[in-house]
């Protein structure tokens, strides 16, 4: 298992220098309602919308939310869309970009019509120039860069082939980097790896690779003989081989192949996987990790990416749920600290199209009453939200001398059970706000309630959710147990 605490300590520390093509990526969602007669083709009712920073820009993101800072350099046209990117970027506090203006160019536009029930691409449109930056926007370019590269720690090229690296960028900038000691990661477009000759890292995708080496890549070993082959005339310490489902082989300049398989996710959409891919080996590379843990790791945020809808980033929290089994989390990892955090949390899962549940009580000396019905509420779901009470919500509906521990010891202790996937701490007397907030497919609370007694039941019945009830273990209350300690009821 990977050491992720240790790694990812480490990340906050480091620094990436990305360069690469920018663009604005834009996603349409929407359901097929009918087929055009004029086309035909079918007809997309749009539903909702969303804009990305993409392309390297989505890398440089990723870096980020990973918690490392980077430098990001770019090129954008003086357009509508590229102030978009630029405000947006300007937002991110630990991006620093550096974009290069090119008014003769628009700026990198491309706009998915989406089905969302399917999660299907219908079509694509782009608004682009896809050619090499002209000798005075390049200048530009490596005048940007290179004052940049001691206070790095590793260097990222993310090649979309929109014009930022052409030749002569990369050529400056590998040179510049490896005078520095620096590593350098590429994710190439051009079938011609030479131009990348003496980055440290090449990242192509399978179809990449093949094109590139004229060669069919269909197992390891086929993968691997091609690639030394390549690696020569590219002069690089080592080349990755991305197979979305078939995971990933690394082939090294010494030693064994490494293959890394792909984690068993449902896959909404793949659209900026790739991103995640470099970003995150960036940053486990400047952080100290191997190649093996570096590839592991962003084996884990690839599958996290995957899950989500549109140009996606991976936040350092989903990371680490992804490679620890749930029972290595620790209690205040499974405690939702604001309604940002319970909404992310939510998002995931929906994308992942998990059955959400919810409970909810005092919890205020666990017993094995408590056990029962958070066990058997945790069998109706796939992800169990326990709703907590706080201290003053206890104080109004217990009295005096209740909670006997307060709301951080209750949600640790509840955190700390196999059964609880997440508890969020709530200040009203019923839960009812929360529930709305939470919108769960099921409701669960022990059956000394009847149907019409449990707060929440109309709301979720009307959105399609069940109501379930589980049998309590007679004999168990917080109640009677204080009282039988000498406290008060």
């Amino acid at each position: 298992m990977i050491d992720f605490d240790d790694l990812s300590n480490a990340f906050s520390r480091q620094t990436v220098l990305c360069v690469g093509d920018l663009m604005l990526d834009e996603f349409v969602y929407g359901e097929i309602s009918r087929i055009s007669p004029e086309a035909p083709a079918p007809v997309i009712a749009v539903q909702r919308s969303e804009t990305n920073v993409g392309g390297a820009g989505n890398v440089a993101r990723n870096i980020a939310a990973l918690g490392a800072r980077c430098v990001f350099v770019g090129l954008a046209g003086e357009d509508e869309a590229g102030g978009r990117l630029r405000a947006t970027l300007s937002r991110e506090t630990l991006i620093e970009p550096l974009l290069i203006s090119d008014p003769a160019r628009p700026t990198t536009r491309k706009v998915r019509f989406v089905s969302e029930h399917f999660s299907t691409h219908m079509l694509r449109a782009d608004w682009e120039t896809p050619a090499p930056a002209s000798g005075a926007v390049e200048q530009a370019l490596i005048d940007a860069i290179l004052p940049q590269l001691p206070r790095v720690d590793i260097v990222l090229l993310s090649d979309y082939a929109k014009g930022v690296l052409t030749a002569r960028v990369i050529r400056t900038v590998i040179d510049a980097a490896r005078g520095l000691g620096k590593r350098v990661i590429v994710d190439p477009k051009s079938a011609n790896f030479g131009i990348y000759r003496g980055a440290t890292l090449l990242t192509p995708n399978r179809k990449e690779f093949a094109d590139a080496t004229r060669s069919r890549a269909d197992d390891q070993a086929g993968i691997a003989k091609a690639a030394r082959e390549v690696m020569r005339l590219a002069d690089c310490e080592a080349l990755l081989v991305t197979q979305s489902e078939h995971g990933m082989t690394l082939v090294p300049g010494e030693g064994e192949v490494i293959h890394v398989p792909a984690h068993t996710v449902k896959v909404r959409d793949v659209t900026g996987a790739g991103d995640t891919v470099v970003a995150t080996l960036a940053v486990s590379l400047a952080a100290g990790a191997d190649w093996e843990t570096a590839l592991r790791t962003a084996s884990a945020a690839a599958a996290v990416a995957v899950g989500k809808s549109g140009t996606a980033i991976v936040t350092l929290a989903e990371l680490r749920r992804n490679i620890l089994p749930p029972a290595s989390l620790a209690a205040e990892e499974k405690i939702a600290r604001s309604a940002a955090d319970l909404g992310a949390r939510l998002a995931v899962w929906r994308e992942q199209g998990l059955r959400i549940g919810f409970t909810n009580g005092c919890f205020d000396i666990l017993h094995p009453g408590h056990v029962k019905v958070l066990t058997g509420a945790r069998a109706t779901c796939d992800r169990l939200i326990v709703g907590l009470n706080s201290d003053a919500s206890v104080a109004r509906l217990k009295g005096e001398g209740r909670p006997i521990q307060n709301e951080q010891a209750r949600a640790e202790v509840l955190a700390a059970l196999e059964a609880v996937d997440l508890v969020v701490i709530f200040e009203e007397d019923t839960p009812l706000k929360l529930i709305e907030r939470t919108e769960p497919n099921v409701l669960v609370k022990g059956g000394d309630y009847s149907l019409e007694q449990v707060v929440g039941q109309e709301f979720v019945t009307a959105r399609g959710g069940e109501v379930v009830l589980i049998d309590i273990l007679r004999g168990f209350s917080t109640t009677s147990l204080v009282k039988r300690a000498g406290g008060k009821a």
